[in-house]
């Protein structure tokens, strides 16, 4: 077994024995043994009891984290004329149509979100098979496939995070870095739970939120009590 560097013992030490802690507590754990070079993301793990190979327990959903995500995202709007004008206008990075089409196809993917008029869905319909295993395929229930381009553009750059259940019922996002304050995160935290809870399917049965984790990018989990990360 390789031998562990300083750090990561440490790390692990400090983690040791502590489980189903508070918000708040997991917050300051991550905070106080983040000691890399980069500003860690502080990621959110949740399992949830669902089987998203059902329709009526898929789990997705979008929520605007209060302090933002500290990521710099990166737009690209499938969108012709009017429509076009004014995704540029809003900030986003890459506007196109056919053209924007032959470069995902071309494997150039240089995004994070990919939004689109309703009209541009037959182009976009053709690159499934690219976008949909990275989640960037645009969908009208998370507001990626919409008329209001500007609304979508701002909510994607201003700290818009989407979700969505993976195999096994696992919900992954980031939901700040370590750089933030405290109460930052925990506010970041809260407001993801809580949009997670409303995403409940009608065919979710027995428990909904069985486990949730919080972890840096670098470091060890650690669960957090799921009432008090629900605020039940």
């Amino acid at each position: 077994m390789a031998k562990l560097g300083k750090r990561t013992a440490a790390a692990r030490e400090a983690f040791a024995g502590k489980e189903d802690v508070t918000v708040e507590e997991a917050v300051a754990l991550i905070k106080a043994n983040s000691k890399v070079k980069f500003d860690e993301t502080v990621e959110i793990a949740m399992n949830l009891g669902v089987d998203p190979r059902h329709a009526d327990q898929m789990v997705r959903g979008v929520v605007g984290l209060p302090n933002g995500t500290g990521k710099t995202m990166r737009v690209a709007v499938f969108a012709r004329g009017p429509k076009a004008e004014e995704a540029t206008a809003a900030g986003a990075d890459i506007v196109g149509a056919e053209d924007l089409m032959e470069i995902v196809q071309s494997g150039k993917i240089e995004f994070d979100r990919c939004i689109a008029t309703p009209d541009m869905m037959p182009i976009v319909g053709r690159l499934g098979k690219v976008l949909g295993p990275r989640n960037l395929m645009p969908n009208p229930k998370v507001g990626t496939v919409t008329m209001d381009v500007k609304e979508a553009v701002e909510a994607a750059k201003g700290g818009q995070v989407q979700f969505k259940a993976e195999k096994g019922g696992v919900v992954h996002a980031g939901v700040g870095k370590a750089s933030f304050g405290e109460a930052q995160l925990v506010e970041n935290i809260r407001a993801f739970v809580g949009a997670v809870a409303k995403a409940k399917p009608a065919g979710s049965k027995g428990t909904y939120m069985k486990k949730i984790n919080l972890s840096s990018t670098m470091g060890p989990g650690v669960s957090v009590a799921v009432d008090n990360a629900t605020g039940e």
